[in-house]
């Protein structure tokens, strides 16, 4: 048994779209029901549960007459608004059986990448849970833009995790575990534990699924682990069918081993839950100070700026010799004001322009 599983108090349970509905796109009954059976045992007894669910597009498509999951973003958001009502609905009936009441959390990009958004989607969902309701998390596709293809919810349920202080991540998807490649192929090796890196050396990470109806695939899954265990929260990636043994810790599936330090919630929140508005370009002795020294950014290491942002916002500084980015900070000009402040010293500028461009205190090293 996995005493990091029957241990955890608060859980974070993802399930995809594939999971949840049929071929044809409609919403399959049962295997919501079994679903809820497993987390209604965990609430009973004495457990915190925060669903996060993909399938609102998925259901939507059967009552549409979609025969596949649209490629244009308007008939995608049209599906997401009669799916997601169908979605809730039968999380409601089926949690109903015993007694419990959801609550519905439809989060979008700004909720988890600004900070603010960010403590009232914590304040709502400790909220429900202290009400003793079950929130049901997902993200708000009928407004979507870019979230609309942020990953079949992986990232988002790991930054779901880390808000709410989870005990354990569990991952449901349509395959039962990590593997080092096609699971239908006779070489994959099924890989049962990660403590780190290294254990994912040569293995090749597939997309989306055959069914097709989610956005994600396994690239996204070990993305999401890496957030979460990094968070200092454990993952469990199995399959939807195995939730039951995977909650109450049979060792199924893969299991992802927390990191043993635990960030900042601050720098957690720039290095996960931020979108970078803007590329400063650095010289090697800019990153030398940075990644290494661990220093301030100062305008003199600046090579190139690129990106509309104004003070305040994150950026990513970036290796200006490999295009790679090193680090990510709040910067503290607006980006037409650094072009003639670039390769200077702060002693040569105006009292005005003397501060960091991006102090290290709101730097995170990625």
């Amino acid at each position: 048994m996995r005493e990091a599983v029957t241990g955890a108090k608060r859980i974070v349970v993802k399930v995809g779209s594939s999971s949840l509905t049929t071929a044809a796109g409609g919403i399959d009954g049962e295997r919501v029901s079994s679903l809820v059976d497993a987390l209604a045992k965990l609430i009973d007894d004495g457990r915190e549960v925060v669903l996060v669910s993909s399938g609102a597009i998925a259901a939507g498509l059967a009552p549409l007459g979609l025969r596949r999951r649209p490629r244009d973003l308007a008939t995608q958001q049209a599906a997401a608004s009669v799916g997601q009502g169908l979605l809730i609905g039968h999380y409601a009936a089926s949690f109903a059986r015993f007694g419990r009441t959801v609550g519905q959390v439809l989060l979008t990009a700004d909720d988890v990448t600004r900070r603010a958004h960010y403590r009232n989607a914590y304040r709502t969902l400790r909220k429900l849970l202290d009400l003793e309701a079950v929130p049901i998390v997902n993200e708000n596709d009928t407004v979507a833009t870019d979230e609309i293809r942020f990953g079949d919810n992986d990232r988002l349920a790991a930054l779901v995790a880390a808000l709410v202080e989870a005990d354990l991540l569990v991952l449901l998807s349509d395959v039962d575990a990590l593997y080092t490649g096609d699971p239908a192929r006779p070489e994959s090796r099924r890989i049962d534990e990660v403590r780190g890196d290294d254990d994912l050396a040569g293995v090749t990470i597939g997309k989306t699924g055959k069914a097709g109806v989610g956005t994600g695939g396994m690239v996204t899954k070990v993305e999401a682990a890496r957030i979460a265990t990094g968070a200092g929260i454990p993952v469990v990636l199995t399959a939807a069918p195995l939730a039951t043994a995977a909650l109450t810790g049979e060792p199924v599936g893969t299991f992802f081993h927390r990191e043993p330090s635990k960030p900042a919630a601050r720098l957690f929140w720039l290095a996960h839950a931020t979108t970078p508005r803007g590329r400063l370009h650095l010289d090697p002795g800019a990153v030398q100070a940075i990644v290494v020294r661990r220093k301030s950014l100062l305008p003199a290491g600046i090579t190139a700026v690129d990106g509309s942002f104004t003070a305040g916002e994150p950026v990513d500084l970036v290796d200006a010799g490999s295009g790679v980015p090193v680090a990510r900070g709040l910067v503290n000009y607006d980006a037409v004001e650094l072009p003639v402040l670039l390769g200077r010293s702060t002693k040569d500028l105006d009292p005005d322009y003397r501060r960091e461009v991006v102090h290290r205190d709101d730097l995170v090293l990625l």
